[in-house]
């Protein structure tokens, strides 16, 4: 009861104005990001695009993105610049910053500019790689994760599907152009004309989208892999029709003799060649191979890397296309695909707090990384380039 006789439930105290309480919304770290220009195989695509930019400094990262890194895949520096991201002329000061994102594996002068506990993200294109690169790596105390191993939380690896995708609708588009250079076919089929054959090696994402692109266009399509699960699962997703088969010589050597267009599209080749120089030597004059996972072994005997400047080669009259990035014959598609995945991750990271968090508390992060403060972490990259090998669940406490 106050001194006025008026009742009230509160004190006086009760009744002294306080200041506003405001929720803080928890953040992971903030990271500078540094987003290079691209300077082998005459890579095209990058990693971001302006949209994305904004995205991520309304999110308080920091962007610094090399001057005329966009240029490839028609995204101008004003763009990145009006989206907040500050353009650099200078190399070490974008490959400087706490997370460099890029799509080619930086070269081994590159690997210089970064700094220790660095988290770089790129390919790894381990076909391309030395046992000197990974020991270069090292030296710097990198952490380096791969797009071939990033695992999203269904332990999917979401990047290279996205971008199997993407390379199998390509391979059959780019197909299509060589074989009317070569000899004036178009692949597919009209009325009253046979249509063209297509063996698809490897029944995985790219050899999915490789099948659907082919058929789309009316092709003859046939699909080979040594996965029976892989090809029930094909056979089901188009309806039974494609005839698919076990990788059997005999049977191969006999659809080569007829193909027009070969996708080799195996995901993990075997270590000697499937289809032959001899199987090559006897296909039909101004045919086409694409070898699609050239980066990752060779599944063709006779197919060479290639860049975009000498997209292929001809041997024994038959085309062959070895492009490591082939999807950078659509750089925009592709990169606005790969920023699209690259805003939803490092966004995931944010909310989870942090890379460092993450790899303390989701294995699929471990998994990713082939490389943590300097120590090889993938066993399967140690054992191929004889390094030493440390279990990340050891390194991470």
């Amino acid at each position: 009861m106050s001194s006025t006789n008026i009742f009230t439930p509160f004190t006086e105290k009760d009744l002294i104005p306080q200041e506003e309480k405001l929720e803080i919304i928890k953040r992971g770290k903030q990271y500078s990001i540094g987003v290079p220009k691209e300077t082998c195989l005459n890579e095209r695509r990058t990693c971001i695009t302006p949209d994305a930019v904004q995205v991520l400094i309304a999110n308080g990262h920091q962007i610094t993105i090399e001057a005329g890194a966009g240029e490839g895949s028609f995204y101008t520096d004003l763009q990145y610049s009006e989206s907040g991201a500050k353009i650099s002329t200078d190399i070490r000061e974008v490959y400087a910053q706490d997370l460099v994102l890029k799509i080619n594996p930086p070269t081994t002068d590159e690997i210089e500019y970064l700094k220790p506990n660095t988290y770089l993200v790129s390919a790894l294109q381990i076909n391309l790689r030395d046992r000197e690169y990974f020991i270069k790596l090292s030296e710097k105390k990198i952490n380096a994760i791969a797009f071939e191993f990033i695992l999203d939380e269904y332990k999917q690896l979401s990047l290279v599907r996205l971008i199997g995708e993407i390379a199998g609708n390509i391979s059959v588009l780019y197909a299509a152009e060589l074989l009317a250079l070569s000899n004036g076919l178009m692949l597919g089929g009209i009325t009253g004309v046979r249509p063209s054959e297509v063996v698809v090696l490897g029944a995985g994402i790219v050899g999915e989208f490789a099948t659907k692109a082919a058929l789309g266009l009316g092709a003859n399509v046939k699909v080979f892999d040594n996965s029976l699960s892989k090809l029930r699962r094909l056979h089901m997703i188009i309806d039974g029709r494609v005839p698919t088969s076990i990788i059997d010589p005999k049977e191969l050597a006999k659809s080569l003799r007829r193909a027009d267009v070969v996708i080799g599209a195996l995901s993990k080749p075997s270590l000697a060649p499937i289809i032959t120089e001899d199987m090559v030597r006897k296909m039909k004059k101004g045919s086409v191979i694409i070898d699609v996972t050239i980066d990752n072994g060779k599944v063709i005997e006779t197919s060479e890397l290639t860049c975009m400047d000498n997209p292929y080669v001809v041997k024994h009259d038959v085309i062959h296309c070895g492009l490591p990035n082939l999807t950078s014959k659509m750089p925009r598609t592709t990169t606005k695909a790969i920023s699209n995945f690259f805003l939803s991750y490092l966004l995931n990271y944010d909310e989870e707090g942090g890379f460092e968090n993450m790899l303390i508390r989701k294995n699929e992060m471990k998994q990713s990384l082939y490389m943590y403060k300097g120590r090889h972490t993938k066993k399967s990259v140690c054992d191929r380039f004889d390094l030493t090998y440390h279990d990340i669940n050891l390194l991470i406490f």
